[in-house]
């Protein structure tokens, strides 16, 4: 079980940074052979973005909700999730090339994705009773009293 914090946290991020959201909606659950190959393209591509942290992705948390997947992640720049996207020797590309071409606009499976610049004061969050999640993993995790005690003076801190 994760190590549970037992007091309220906030996470901070030095700098900009970017929180890409990624997911697919399983739109016909029994074609199976239609939603499978998008489902099982992501984790190939989290797994690679982990073994290679220079390529800029920091955290990366999926969640499941039938019928959607979504996967939360946290990048250094839109530049290096850019770069990552159009990679022709990385896992994205490809896989993205293959939906097209074998699924396209048919409505089988919807995949979508919203791209957040988030730059210092522009954000704040708090976490209690919670082991490090979201922000808190990607970023850095302090207590959240005196400057960051509350949501406005959170925006402050992050300044």
């Amino acid at each position: 079980m994760a190590n549970i914090i037992k007091h309220r946290m906030a996470a901070e991020m030095d700098g900009e940074f970017v929180l890409f959201l990624i997911g697919m909606r399983i739109n016909k659950p029994w074609k199976i052979w239609q939603w499978w190959p998008v489902a099982t393209a992501m984790p190939r591509m989290i797994i690679e973005l982990y073994k290679k942290p220079e390529l800029g992705m920091l955290h990366a948390q999926t969640l499941f909700a039938f019928p959607n997947i979504m996967v939360t992640q946290y990048w250094r720049s839109f530049e290096a999730l850019e770069a990552y996207a159009k990679a022709p020797d990385k896992a994205h590309l490809p896989a993205w090339q293959a939906f097209n071409k074998a699924i396209g606009s048919h409505g089988d499976v919807g995949i979508w994705h919203e791209t957040y610049v988030i730059k210092p004061g522009q954000y704040e969050n708090v976490y209690n009773n919670m082991p490090a999640w979201g922000l808190g993993v990607a970023g850095q995790l302090h207590e959240a009293k005196g400057p960051r005690a509350s949501a406005g003076k959170r925006l402050k801190a992050t300044v």
